[in-house]
């Protein structure tokens, strides 16, 4: 048996990673500026976080949600307190897809409605409903295409309130920033008048927080910088640090139903006590403030690049649009320079570093970025 050929593999083969560093097997050392794709939020192999699940294995590493996980409830707590949303419930699953899944079925019982609102360059995942509500016709199949998904530019909230009009509008999904699509930021304002119309016509609005959240923008959500209230929050990727982990925060207007939600691995206690532990570092680290430093630090020095078409983002999520040849230079920089980024269509390189992430390490990339683009020239 082989593997299914879906990725397009980097020609390197980590073995073992530490902070914002990982080795490949003939032990040289890259510069990790992709972390995961946005998961690795703590760094790498941190010792507090590998002391937790070590220590929690050992003490037991599976049940059901038949049972009452005490873990799960100090989880709620900490990421409660820590987010500022000490009055909302938490739903646990698996992953930044299973989590939109979940807002979006959540919403749709919540209103009676079945239709949906999403925004072009959206990405929320690949399973059915989420994939549903991405904008890529490419991994949309025939059988996803079935759902009610109007797709408004964003920022266009004329066009948002012509579709909420029509009065079947279960919810509206945004990214807080958005991601695949090319690091769009939504204004405050638009952010802000979104959720006017949501209340206005009966409609959930579900903030996805996958890439976007658990401090990567600065706060711990990317919407909180426009000063909003989701009805749903969803979360992955970064909150556990790659223990595979995702979350729903729902407004108190929704009431549970057994049954109505559901997982298996779900909320288990080594998800729990790895995103416990990410909490613990970021706080004692103030990795938070951390990554808004960083990333204004690596903003202002990026900004007016003459090799660069655009420079957009916030926090330690930034996208660099080039004017050409950004896979070559994404390459180089890998390659000859051992710095690992993401990319984001053709022309895009994207920063998504470890929140830990110093400004001696962004200096290696800013020394690192110019001579990669003149040696692709």
């Amino acid at each position: 048996m082989k593997l299914f050929d879906v990725y397009s593999l980097f020609e390197v083969t980590p073995v073992r990673a530490r902070g914002c560093r990982v080795w490949d097997e003939e032990g040289r050392s890259y510069l990790d500026l992709y972390g995961g794709h946005a998961v690795i939020s703590i760094g790498h192999s941190h010792p507090h976080y590998v002391e937790a699940l070590s220590q929690q294995l050992e003490r037991i590493g599976f049940y059901s949600n038949s049972v009452r996980n005490p873990l799960q409830e100090e989880l709620a707590r900490r990421l409660g307190s820590l987010s500022g949303y000490e009055d909302y419930s938490l739903f646990l699953d698996n992953s930044g897809a299973e989590s939109n899944e979940n807002a979006l079925k959540l919403a749709s019982f919540h209103t009676g409605r079945s239709s949906v609102i999403a925004f072009k360059r959206s990405f929320h995942g690949r399973t059915s409903g989420a994939v549903a509500v991405t904008d890529n016709p490419a991994i949309v199949s025939p059988f996803n295409a079935t759902h009610k998904v109007h797709f408004c530019e964003l920022g266009d909230l004329e066009g948002v309130e012509r579709v909420l009009s029509g009065g079947d509008v279960a919810a509206v999904i945004v990214e807080g920033i958005q991601g695949c699509g090319g690091i769009h930021l939504p204004s405050a304002d638009f952010l802000q008048g979104l959720s006017q119309l949501c209340r206005g016509h009966g409609a959930c609005l579900i903030l996805d927080e996958v890439q976007s959240g658990c401090g990567r923008s600065g706060r711990y959500f990317a919407h909180q910088w426009a000063d909003i209230r989701p009805d749903l929050i969803t979360l992955g990727k970064g909150i556990a640090n790659g223990f595979p982990c995702g979350a729903v925060l729902i407004s108190p207007a929704f009431k549970a139903t057994k049954g109505l939600l559901g997982t298996t691995f779900g909320g288990n206690y080594l998800a729990c006590a790895a995103a416990i532990a990410v909490l613990d570092i970021m706080e004692e680290e103030k990795l938070m403030q951390n990554a808004a430093e960083v990333g204004d630090y690596l903003y202002k020095a990026l900004e007016g690049a003459p090799f660069l078409k655009d420079l957009r983002g916030r926090g330690l999520m930034l996208g660099l649009e080039f004017k050409e040849k950004a896979a070559a230079v994404r390459g180089e920089l890998l390659y000859s320079h051992h710095i690992f980024t993401g990319a984001a269509g053709s022309d895009m390189i994207r920063l998504l570093p470890p929140l830990c992430l110093s400004k001696t390490e962004a200096d290696e990339f800013l020394a690192a970025l110019p001579l990669s683009v003149a040696a692709v020239k």
